[in-house]
């Protein structure tokens, strides 16, 4: 089998389940409890909590665990809404986030905000220059991703994060789930307030993540109960979920030091090939992306006929992002920027890791060789 869908999902590490297994088993009480076994367990998770802090370049106390990206966009999104709606009810994004902001956002339009989505040039990226139009006085959060999940487009947050701190109150929100483990991001230095990072796209576990929160920034928490995770994220802490998760994180930062070479050798070889299959056009950027996404079309071909079509050959990519494939719907992105809607809809995504090789590379790109042959000779006849 060959796995080009790690933007959707990982394959855990080996070592983040045995780690997982033996909390799970050894350390299971749980870390709000008085009692000896549950500090023992309290003591696993606020290790995780400073690995992950010291990884990121952040204090422990700006860490807390929560179920992923989905729930960790929410929560900077909303929670930052309620907590200063009498500061002002807009908000600015793009046309191209992840669904878990879009409808964030839409929810939040419903109840009175207002809400920017800014478009996006050719290539996927935000223009500084459209943010710096639509902020205003009663911006209350900026929001915007990374790395594109789809084409892999890489937004200029530092310089955004920069401008913002300069000429507005507004927090700033970073979705940095595809990104992290690829390309570095420093809070610091990007002016970060709010910044979302998932488990399962590093190699750890499905149901875990966390949302950095700067020091003096408040919001709203989205759960009520026990007050967990310092009354941010009230719930019974995943304690196995979360030491596993700071081991992938170590796991993948260290692999991205030494293999980040590696990853960007595929990135390029596939880019090259693909371009060379008759019928491809691509839709990633040849710069100014990540090293782990491509995007390309056969126009008048389906993309999901193309992804089962590499299924046979027990190949698995993907369409657009995983929480959107199964709705069949035109991919946002692409449309956004400006790709014609029967090249949008003929799109696949390869999405890379650091275990993929380059015999899976060549096997690919001969695979997709021959099915763009075949197809070619399909759409002839039928004209």
């Amino acid at each position: 089998m060959i796995y080009f869908d790690n933007s959707a999902t990982t394959k855990p590490y080996e070592e983040v389940l045995e780690s997982f297994i033996k909390v799970s088993r050894d350390f299971y009480g749980n870390p709000s409890s008085l009692h000896g076994f549950g500090a023992k367990a309290d003591q696993l998770l606020q290790h995780a909590r400073k690995q992950t802090a010291e990884i990121m370049g952040v204090h422990p106390s700006e860490i807390y665990f929560t179920s992923g990206g989905t729930e960790g966009n929410n929560l900077a999104i909303k929670g930052a809404a309620v907590q200063h709606a009498s500061k002002g009810r807009h908000i600015v994004t793009s046309q191209i986030e992840h669904p878990s902001v879009i409808e964030a956002c839409e929810e939040l339009e419903k109840q009175g905000f207002s809400v920017d989505y800014l478009p996006v040039k050719s290539d996927g990226s935000v223009d500084i220059e459209d943010v710096k139009r639509a902020v205003r006085n009663e911006t209350i959060l900026v929001s915007l991703m990374h790395v594109n999940n789809e084409v892999g487009t890489i937004q200029p947050i530092k310089e955004i994060g920069k401008w913002l701190s300069k000429h507005s109150q507004a927090l700033f929100h970073v979705d940095y789930v595809q990104g992290c483990g690829k390309i570095p991001l420093s809070f610091e230095e990007g002016f970060i307030d709010l910044c979302t990072v998932s488990g399962h796209k590093i190699h750890g576990l499905k149901g875990t993540g966390f949302l950095y929160i700067k020091s003096g920034v408040q919001i709203t928490p989205l759960f009520s109960g026990g007050n967990q995770e310092s009354k941010m994220r009230s719930g019974t802490e995943n304690t196995a979920g979360m030491v596993a998760f700071a081991k992938a994180l170590r796991m993948t930062e260290e692999k991205r030091k030494t293999s980040i070479k590696h990853l960007w050798y595929l990135r390029n070889y596939l880019y090259n090939e693909i371009l060379q299959i008759q019928g491809t056009v691509m839709n990633t950027p040849i710069d100014g992306a990540a090293p782990h996404i491509i995007n390309f079309s056969i126009p008048g071909v389906k993309g999901e006929v193309l992804v089962h079509a590499l299924e046979q050959v027990n190949i698995f990519v993907s369409t657009t992002s995983a929480c959107s494939s199964r709705q069949k719907k035109t991919s946002r992105t692409l449309t956004s920027m400006g790709i014609p809607r029967e090249q949008a809809e003929g799109s696949i995504r390869v999405s890379l890791s650091y275990g993929n090789s380059v015999a899976e590379a060549e096997r690919f790109v001969s695979a997709m060789r021959n099915i763009a042959e075949q197809l070619s000779k399909v759409i002839r006849r039928s004209k």
